[in-house]
């Protein structure tokens, strides 16, 4: 096998209920996963973008954390809608995050 990752998925609740994440406790951990994923080798982490759910809407900054405390694992999303999304805005940060990340990147729209 040349290549191995991941994609998120499923639901992740409301924060109400008893071990309900919260929304930061949901992206904390989204991070810890990719930095256990890459120190064992796995080679990709992408995320899906469900705007509007508050662990999931703004997929850059969680991107830039696993970013940022890994050293080999790609981090992408699974599909960005555009129809949420300023294009301009979101390629600039993206060309950042391409620059954070080593291009270590991948971006699905």
């Amino acid at each position: 096998m040349k290549a191995f990752g991941f994609l998120s998925f499923g639901h992740y609740g409301h924060g109400r209920g008893p071990g309900d994440p919260d929304a930061g406790q949901a992206l904390k951990e989204a991070v810890e996963i990719a930095v256990g994923a890459d120190e064992i080798g796995v080679n990709g982490a992408y995320w899906r973008v469900h705007h509007y759910a508050r662990q999931a809407a703004a997929p850059i900054p969680l991107l830039s954390a696993a970013g940022a405390l890994t050293r080999r694992i790609e981090v992408g999303t699974g599909v960005i809608d555009m129809r949420y999304e300023n294009p301009l805005y979101l390629a600039e940060e993206v060309a950042a995050l391409d620059l954070l990340t080593d291009q270590r990147i991948a971006i699905g729209i």
